[in-house]
């Protein structure tokens, strides 16, 4: 599977942004996948991830409640619904996809997903 994220900009606080993730390849729907976030000088961290069939999420607790994963598995595109933006979400957030988590939790570890896309830069202004 490939996997391509667009939709990051420049906003305010308190503003919306929803990302995108477009996959590519057979059976995309094996792959729990997930959002990750990398600020300037720190770790990639965990955002947030959706299984394969979408009915099992988990969230970041920095997210939670203004964060929404959903994937759509006839277009094969991941969303990241983005809303209350804080300027310390600015970040470049990175879409990954890893094998095997149809109906399970996926991790939240970034060492558990096969494929990586690009990044797209995120900034919140204040």
């Amino acid at each position: 599977v490939q996997l391509q994220a667009s939709g990051g900009g420049l906003v305010q606080a308190g503003d919306s942004l929803r990302l995108s993730c477009a996959a590519s390849g057979r059976t995309v729907s094996r792959y729990g996948m997930g959002w990750f976030r990398q600020a300037p000088g720190k770790e990639r961290e965990f955002v947030a991830a959706i299984s394969g069939y979408a009915g099992n999420t988990v969230y970041a607790d920095s997210v939670k409640g203004r964060f929404t994963i959903s994937r759509d598995n006839v277009r094969n595109i991941m969303y990241l619904q983005m809303n209350s933006l804080k300027p310390e979400d600015t970040a470049v957030y990175f879409c990954a996809a890893a094998v095997g988590y149809y109906y399970r939790q996926p991790p939240r570890g970034s060492n558990e997903y096969d494929t990586w896309g690009q990044g797209t830069l995120v900034t919140v202004s204040s």
